[in-house]
């Protein structure tokens, strides 16, 4: 995070309406912030008894959570600034209360070397106002080929291993990675897409397709990979997260394995939440995405599966391109979508319309993702970081892509009607972003 923005100032937030998704627990509330830290949260309605000269925050008819923890997304940094840089993603992520990112390997040089993460943290240090922690790549120069060194990575600071939008093919190298991963009980996360069963498809398999004149990509594109992957952690017992999943024949896959007792998670785009196949529209390369948008049906049951927790995360897939890669024919425009900073206000949809409560909805967002990587966010208890969301949940707007804080501005909810500003945003218990209204 920023030189400027490290010391943190003592306040007390005070009759927001406060959602903790680590105990399911919501109600008025307020909190009080000391050295960074959650010092004490107080439940109840009555005002809370504060020590003289303390800031106070009035948070009436506001929501108080904990910061979003994104598990995936693209920073531009090495390699990719003109798409975006760690300061710019920052930015964004802080405007949509996300207050830890993990960034992708897929960089130019990739992040397969403690050098490329030591780069990381220094520019996160003095660039980004937001908690930026790397995932580095699974194998040597995403390749595919030959697994990276894990025990130095993760000695140099990665979370989590992954070779970003791209799968890993080769199942021996998959297999390797499990047995050595599960030494240092690492986590492994793959993007599933089988590139062969993809074939030259763009868009989901279907008659809507077909009607556009596409060559569409299979559910089995999704499937087929995952359904090794999960046979391999059986095998391996190493811990294992499935980046993105688009579809019901995945959830049964992952069902069965949760059941079996594997140490396996999945995650969901909010792209796969929010829209449908039908968003393409007039051939809108901005909805074009990986996995591609489904049929209204696999929308509705990967919501269903986050209420139920079967889906273990929600990510933004924040994947900024340039105008170029966009402003091309929908079969030859570049995968990939805006998301880090309408994640949260897109997942309020859920709430909304009453598919998904506020504490399973954070929890998907913030506890569970923060827990995956071992950790202390995403939950409000005394001792915690005090890396928080202060929300109008209510409030109306319109995305307007011009506005988005992001360098690019390939947003799919360009447009669309939202509901839910932030308001505030804490890291580390100081202001990092501070909406208009507030």
């Amino acid at each position: 995070m920023a030189e400027s923005n490290r010391q943190s100032s003592d306040v007390a937030i005070v009759g927001a309406q406060l959602v903790d998704p680590a105990s399911g627990r919501e109600g008025p509330g307020s909190i009080l912030i000391r050295d960074g830290l959650i010092a004490d949260v107080h439940w109840g309605g009555d005002r809370p008894e504060l020590p003289a000269g303390l800031q106070v925050e009035e948070a009436r008819g506001l929501v108080l959570a904990p910061g979003l923890v994104d598990l995936r997304a693209f920073l531009g940094e090495p390699g990719a600034e003109f798409r975006e840089t760690l300061g710019t993603g920052s930015q964004a992520a802080a405007a949509g209360g996300v207050t830890t990112v993990i960034c992708r390997p897929d960089t130019d040089p990739p992040i397969d070397d403690p050098s490329v993460i030591d780069f990381i943290k220094r520019r996160a240090r003095d660039k980004a106002i937001v908690n930026v922690l790397p995932a580095a790549a699974l194998t040597k120069r995403l390749a595919g080929k030959e697994i990276t060194e894990f025990g130095l990575l993760l000695e140099a600071g990665a979370v989590a291993f992954s070779d970003g939008a791209n799968g890993v093919r080769n199942p021996q190298v998959m297999r390797r990675a499990m047995i050595y991963a599960r030494d240092f009980d690492a986590l492994l996360i793959n993007h599933v897409e089988d590139p062969d069963l993809r074939g030259d498809g763009v868009m989901n398999e279907g008659e809507f397709a077909s009607r556009k004149g596409l060559p569409g990509i299979p559910h089995e594109a999704e499937t087929v990979m995952l359904e090794r992957d999960l046979r391999l952690a059986r095998a391996s017992g190493a811990r294992y997260h499935a980046a993105m999943i688009s579809c019901s024949d995945s959830l049964a896959l992952i069902r069965r394995a949760k059941e079996d007792g594997l140490s396996v998670t999945c995650g969901v785009s909010i792209n796969n939440l929010c829209l449908n196949e039908n968003d393409v529209g007039e051939y809108r390369t901005f909805c074009k995405v990986s996995p591609p948008l489904r049929h209204e049906d696999e929308r509705l049951a990967m919501i269903a599966a986050v209420a139920e927790g079967l889906i273990d995360v929600i990510v933004s897939d924040h994947d900024p391109q340039d105008v170029e890669t966009k402003r091309q024919p929908f079969a030859e425009a570049a995968n990939g979508a805006l998301g880090i900073e309408t994640l949260l206000s897109a997942s309020l949809r859920l709430y909304h319309s009453e598919q998904i409560g506020l504490p399973a909805l954070f929890a998907a967002l913030s506890s569970r993702p923060a827990d995956l990587l071992g950790l202390g966010c995403g939950r409000l208890v005394p001792g915690a970081p005090a890396d928080l969301a202060l929300i109008d949940i209510d409030a109306p707007f319109v995305v307007d892509k011009r506005k988005l804080k992001s360098r690019a501005k390939n947003s799919p909810f360009d447009e669309a009607r939202l509901q839910g500003l932030v308001q505030a945003t804490w890291v580390g218990g100081r202001v990092v972003y501070r909406g208009e209204a507030a």
